[in-house]
């Protein structure tokens, strides 16, 4: 049987296969509650077949929203809004279910990507970013406000209360989202990071924060359930943060007990050179499990058959995670994504000239509004 199809125990958590649905966002939220898309987009995804399920990039603080429309789990209102949908999933479904907690940090603000994805103005209805140091994502942005002692605990405390609020739900597993530039990336990049203190400067200290983050979720989630985490192994930008230093990273995680990392790429930076192609981030996964000896999982973002059974044989990453690509805005580094009526005509094509490939794209589908996080 292939590794792909082979059961896997997380700590307490039993999975029948190694496959899962990867966090997509939706920008579809109000005030960070879900609504009935999320109800439909969870709902249909939950019965994939895959073994576990991860809700979208879900936002611990207001203002760590990459868009006004991305989801949160910050307060009451953000929490009771998820309960029913989880409620539906467990009448319906086995799967597990599992939770991306994220922070946008100075990539926060932003229009929808289908918007344009670029910063929003205070004076336009945006707010405030924070991040690592007062940086701009890109030259004519205005820059967060550099984090003080305070606003780390404040971030810190706001990760530990979704983790709480996860475990209150039912949530199966949580993945912390360490990659793609968003707040915790932001503090282990050096191009996003030039504090002076005790959390920035040696790889050491720019460390420092994204692991005291993971302990302190790791902590308030019950010890039987897995935390795992999502690192971009780098930024594809000279003098940025790298495969070397995602593996030292890596290994700090170890000792902590994480119980996956997803290795993906870039996002810190407009200035990253992205060499795509088919299994291009599997060579990341391979790294740190030769460096590791534990199980990373890589961000796959073609379901094709033949790649994943590639890309097991290869990099051996102990999961394969199907995502939609990410587009090329603010709010998500990658490659462009053609429009829903362009993707659902080139289906009805590749349907028309061949049956088969109909039928064997039956399975799990990927939502039409999402990207991964």
């Amino acid at each position: 049987m292939s590794a792909l199809f082979s059961p896997i125990k997380l700590r307490g958590l039993e999975l029948p296969n190694r496959i899962m649905v990867a966090p997509m966002c939706q920008y579809s939220s109000v005030n960070g509650e879900a609504n009935d898309w999320h109800f439909t987009h969870i709902n249909t995804l939950a019965l994939s077949g895959a073994a576990m399920f991860c809700i979208e990039a879900t936002h611990v603080e207001a203002i760590g929203r990459i868009t006004p429309g991305c989801l949160g789990l910050y307060d009451d209102a953000t929490e009771a809004a998820l309960k029913p949908i989880l409620v539906s999933v467990r009448k319906h479904s086995k799967t597990a279910v599992a939770i991306q907690l994220a922070h946008a940090g100075r990539k926060a603000s932003s229009h929808k990507p289908w918007d344009g994805g670029q910063q929003i103005p205070v004076s336009q209805g945006g707010w405030q970013a924070e991040g690592p140091s007062a940086v701009p994502h890109k030259e004519g942005e205005a820059p967060p406000l550099a984090l003080d002692a305070p606003g780390l605990a404040r971030v810190r405390d706001a990760f530990v209360n979704a983790a709480r609020r996860a475990e209150r739900l039912g949530i199966d597993a949580i993945e912390l989202h360490s990659a793609h530039g968003y707040l915790l990336h932001q503090f282990l990049s050096p191009i996003s990071n030039k504090r002076t203190d005790q959390y920035g400067g040696s790889l050491q200290n720019r460390m420092r924060y994204p692991l005291e983050v993971f302990d302190a979720v790791r902590a308030a989630f019950p010890a039987e359930k897995p935390v795992g985490i999502k690192v971009s192994a780098t930024d594809w930008v000279e003098g940025g943060w790298d495969l070397a230093q995602t593996i030292e990273y890596a290994k700090e995680l170890k000792k902590r007990g994480v119980d996956w990392i997803d290795a993906s790429s870039g996002g810190v930076s407009p200035l990253q050179k992205i060499p795509l192609g088919p299994g291009y981030q599997v060579p990341f996964a391979q790294a740190i499990r030769e460096a590791m000896a534990s199980p990373p999982w890589r961000s796959a973002s073609s379901p094709r058959r033949n790649r994943r059974k590639t890309s097991l044989h290869r990099a051996r990453p102990t999961w394969s995670r199907w995502r939609a690509p990410c587009s090329t805005t603010r709010a998500g580094a990658g490659t462009p994504r053609p429009n829903s009526a362009a993707r659902s005509k080139r289906r009805r094509n590749i349907g028309a000239r061949n049956p088969r490939r109909r039928r064997r794209c039956s399975g799990p589908r990927r939502s039409a509004r999402g990207k991964g996080p």
